[in-house]
């Protein structure tokens, strides 16, 4: 639960909070940009390195009670680090270098706001309270 609640956060402090205060402190959105670009690449290893954590722990959870809800949140961690290695491979490059910039930049909020959702469905998943029945699963 601890990965997926680093996960989420990161993203979420992130988008919400640190490349805003970028654009609105810095002189020039060119340079917030080129700082906001460092910060995401940065986020999207953090995102798949948290997400093999996540995927490492919840095979090594199957035989303990909480397993069904971690193998329940498999789907979504795949889904997010394959966003995040999609942002940073395929998005972010275009973005960088100006191609068609209104494009690849909705194109790459919408998919960081999807890894964002992934990260929330997978610590939402692994949070929530287990009720007995869940325990035989």
């Amino acid at each position: 639960m601890w990965l997926a609640a680093l996960w989420w956060g990161s993203l979420s402090a992130l988008g919400m909070w640190v490349v805003p205060t970028l654009f609105a402190q810095l002189p020039t959105k060119a340079l917030a940009g080129n700082a906001a670009a460092a910060l995401f690449s940065v986020q999207s290893m953090v995102s798949a390195v948290l997400g093999a954590g996540l995927l490492l722990a919840s095979r090594a959870d199957a035989t303990r009670w909480h397993g069904s809800r971690a193998r329940d949140a498999r789907g979504f961690v795949l889904a997010g680090m394959l966003l995040a290695l999609l942002l940073e491979f395929a998005v972010a490059p275009r973005i960088t270098a100006r191609v068609n910039l209104p494009v690849w930049h909705g194109l790459g909020t919408a998919m960081l706001l999807l890894q964002w959702g992934c990260a929330a469905v997978v610590f939402w998943k692994l949070a929530r309270p287990v009720r007995a029945t869940q325990i035989q699963d």
